[in-house]
């Protein structure tokens, strides 16, 4: 009488491709200004602009003046963020338009174009923004300070060459600033950076 053998088959591994899991992004909105933070300290700097941004802010201290500092260093993706939520907000691109960050997992497009405008004027209220941000900037470069100075007017400061300086109005500040290499964005009040850009 023959026997009768069954062979168990090996399971065959499994050919179904990987699928990477791809996070659902996220709305823009408020929520996003709290996320990739940036910094209003000097030692965020570039080590050579720092040290330029340190005298320079020594000298207006000295000659009795106040120095107040909004932000140093940006990070890339929150200048991307505040870039677009800017240029969406005054309608200078529609939200369906605006390219990919690698890392920013944000969904622009909301179900109407008001609706995704609304967000992003959302964003650029809670960033403070008064002046349209770029994309890439002395900022992100390390190499900019955002600052508001007060009480300096009718004083005297001296300069890199140790030379005094009498400040008749704001604006003589600029060729002082200069002197340390620290130079005046004019067209944005608060900006100063290592190129004047």
């Amino acid at each position: 009488m023959a026997t009768t053998v069954t062979a168990e088959l090996t399971p065959k591994a499994d050919t179904t491709p990987a699928v990477a899991k791809v996070p659902a992004k996220e709305k823009s909105g408020a929520q996003w200004v709290s996320r990739f933070p940036g910094s209003a300290s000097l030692n965020d700097l570039e080590s050579t602009f720092k040290e330029k941004a340190e005298k320079f802010i020594s000298a207006i201290k000295a000659a009795g003046g106040s120095v107040s500092i909004a932000a140093t260093y940006r990070p890339r993706e929150r200048a991307y963020l505040m870039h677009y939520a800017s240029k969406i907000a005054r309608g200078e691109i529609t939200a369906d338009k605006v390219p990919a960050m690698d890392g920013v997992n944000i969904d622009w497009v909301h179900d109407t174009d008001d609706a995704s405008k609304a967000a992003a004027s959302a964003m650029a209220k809670g960033y403070t923004i008064v002046y349209p941000p770029a994309l890439i900037s002395r900022h992100t470069e390390r190499a900019a300070v955002d600052m508001t100075i007060t009480g300096i007017v009718g004083k005297k400061i001296k300069n890199a060459s140790g030379e005094d300086v009498e400040i008749k109005k704001l604006s003589d500040l600029n060729a002082v600033g200069a002197t340390y290499g620290v130079n005046k964005l004019v067209s944005d009040p608060p900006h100063w950076s290592d190129n004047g850009r």
